[in-house]
């Protein structure tokens, strides 16, 4: 049986038009104040929605003077796409103003008020608007870093170095053993909630041993065969989510208290109640705009592409 295509429809941020122009950013570049400009505009409160979009035309774009930082993004249908970060005057205007509405970035996932495919696109700008606000200085010898190559890189011009915005890869798995599968929950979960167990990539490692490393850790869990599902981005500020199944060998768990409130395993049938919300003792998944609920449905629909065979 194939998996679904990917990236599923409800998972949030997975989905983008915005064509980036990476290789084009040395030359001369679209500005702000195009005609045809696009502008996702990013206060401190929220995303700025105008009838139902986060792509504001022209003429609902923040004014040079609300802008903290603009970068290029690239464009969509020909269209140049910057990105905006506002300042906290601005935000207060928008606020008042009820052609416009304010919008956290995790309800806007959740909520449907934007097309799918927008969703990655405002990942992209508020990951970027994130790095910017955090590297103004050089890493290297500490001095002010400048805007360079429209938003996709900082310079430094004391010591020559250029900075690049990153992604903190981080991987999260389904881990399952016969008909069972692994499910946690953290100290900052709400009430009933379970989920994959999750963890940073760290230097050197491979995405499986990553895998391996953090069930054993969280709990105590040895690991097999590892299997990539799906990923997502998370742009709080600049995850990459790695979806994958792992096979556990072992049956015990032995629970990391400082890293988990629980974990225990859950049959297909439960999992399936929790994804309905129809589990007896209330128990819930996350909502379907994260990867984690994928991984979860992707057990109970018991796909072979997904599910590793138990000796």
């Amino acid at each position: 049986m194939n998996p679904p295509r990917v990236p599923d429809p409800d998972l949030g941020y997975a989905q983008s038009r915005l064509v980036r122009h990476s290789a084009e950013r040395e030359g001369p570049l679209p500005t702000p104040g195009a005609a045809d400009a696009i502008t996702i505009a990013i206060a401190p409160e929220g995303i700025v929605l105008a009838g139902g979009t986060a792509l504001l035309d022209q003429g609902l774009s923040p004014p040079g003077d609300e802008r903290a930082l603009t970068i290029y993004l690239g464009s969509i249908d020909d269209r140049p796409v910057f990105a905006a970060a506002l300042v906290a005057e601005a935000s207060t205007r928008y606020a008042a103003d009820p052609a416009f509405d304010l919008v956290d970035l995790r309800s806007l996932a959740s909520s449907g008020r934007v097309a799918a495919d927008e969703l990655g696109t405002i990942a992209t700008a508020r990951s970027f608007l994130s790095w910017h606000e955090r590297h103004g200085f050089c890493a290297r010898c500490g001095s002010p870093t400048l805007l360079s190559a429209g938003g996709f890189r900082r310079d430094c011009e004391s010591c020559g170095t250029h900075h690049f915005p990153r992604t903190d890869p981080v991987v999260i798995m389904l881990v399952a053993r016969r008909e069972a599968c692994l499910l946690g929950r953290g100290h900052h979960f709400p009430p009933g909630m379970y989920s994959c167990l999750a963890g940073f990539l760290e230097p050197g490692e491979t995405i499986e041993d990553a895998v391996r490393r953090e069930t054993f850790e969280e709990a105590g869990l040895r690991i097999g065969a590892v299997r990539y599902l799906a990923s997502q981005p998370w742009p709080f500020p600049s995850s990459l989510m790695i979806g994958c199944v792992a096979e556990s060998l072992d049956d015990a768990i032995s629970i990391d208290a400082a890293e988990l409130d629980d974990a225990r395993w859950f049959t297909r049938a439960e999992v399936a109640g929790m994804i309905a919300r129809t589990h007896p003792d209330g128990l819930v998944t996350p909502p379907p705009m994260a990867i984690a609920h994928l991984l979860m449905r992707s057990f109970v629909d018991a796909q072979e592409a997904y599910l590793i065979e138990q000796p």
